[in-house]
C-alpha cells in the first residue's frame, strides 16, 4: 500500500516497535494528526481470548467521560408510545415494520447505533445478516435492547459507546478527536481499558491484554505498554 508524505513523516517522529506510556502514545498520536478535518482518535486492543466460545466474548458499553467528539447517529426500532418517546429523546431516525422493511429492502444502514424494545425484537430479528456483520444488532447485554428507550437514547449522544471483540480477538473504539486536550483523551483511555479489565470472562486464561494501540484516523499506530494502560492517573494530574 503506497503511503502518503504526511503518513511516512508521523513514522519518522517515533520507534514504531517500542512502547510507550499512555501519555507519552496520546502526544504522539495528536503531533501525527496532520490532515485538513478533526482526526478521530481510535483505540485498539489486541485480548487473551477466543471469541469462537461463547462464553470468552468480551462485550458491553461505557459512557465516556468526556464524549467521543461526535454526535451518534441512533435509530430505534419502537412503536406507539415508546416511539413517541424516542423521538423526543432525539433519535434520528424511529420506526417499526417500516423502518425494518427500509433496512431490509433499501439497505438503509445510516446509523451508529441501532436501539429496539423488546416487543419488536422478533420483527429486528430478521435483520441479523444485516445489522449483526457491522456490529448494529440490538443486544440485551449492550442496553440496547430496552423499553427505557429515552434513557437509552439520551445515553448514546452523550457519548455512550458499544465494544464488542471482533472474530480474532480485538476490540476497536473511538476515544475522542485528535483537537481534544491531552487530559481528556487519557481520561477516556482510561475509563476504557477499566471497563475492559471489568469485562474480563472468567474462563479467560494466561495474558488478557496482549497489545495496545493508538492512533489517529489518518495517522500510525503508536503502541502502549499493556502494563501501563490502565496507569493514567498520575499523567492526568500532570496534564490538569
Amino acid at each position: 500500500m503506497s503511503r502518503g508524505k504526511k503518513y511516512k513523516a508521523s513514522i519518522d517522529q517515533f520507534d514504531r516497535q517500542h512502547l510507550y506510556t499512555p501519555a507519552e502514545a496520546v502526544d504522539l498520536v495528536k503531533s501525527s494528526a496532520k490532515a485538513s478535518f478533526d482526526e478521530t482518535v481510535e483505540l485498539a486492543v489486541r485480548l487473551g481470548v477466543d471469541p469462537r466460545k461463547a462464553d470468552q466474548i468480551v462485550r458491553g458499553t461505557l459512557s465516556l467521560p468526556a464524549g467521543t467528539g461526535r454526535t451518534a447517529r441512533v435509530v430505534v426500532f419502537a412503536a406507539g408510545e415508546k416511539a413517541n418517546e424516542a423521538r423526543g429523546a432525539g433519535a434520528d431516525v424511529v420506526g417499526a415494520d417500516d423502518l425494518v422493511a427500509r433496512v431490509a429492502n433499501e439497505g438503509f444502514l445510516d446509523f451508529d447505533i441501532a436501539i429496539a424494545t423488546p416487543d419488536l425484537m422478533g420483527q429486528v430479528g430478521t435483520l441479523g445478516r444485516v445489522l449483526g456483520p457491522r456490529g448494529l444488532m440490538p443486544n440485551p447485554k449492550t442496553g440496547t435492547v430496552t423499553d427505557d428507550v429515552e434513557r437509552a437514547v439520551l445515553e448514546f449522544k452523550g457519548g455512550r459507546v458499544e465494544y464488542r471483540t471482533d472474530k480474532v480477538g480485538n476490540i476497536h473504539l473511538r476515544i475522542g478527536k485528535a483537537s481534544f486536550d491531552r487530559a481528556k483523551l487519557l481520561e477516556n483511555l482510561h475509563a476504557v481499558m477499566e471497563e475492559i479489565h471489568r469485562a474480563k470472562p472468567a474462563s479467560s486464561k494466561g495474558r488478557y491484554v496482549k497489545a495496545v494501540t493508538l492512533s489517529s484516523t489518518m495517522g500510525p499506530g503508536v503502541r502502549i505498554d499493556p502494563l501501563l494502560a490502565r496507569k493514567v492517573d498520575e499523567e492526568l494530574a500532570a496534564s490538569a
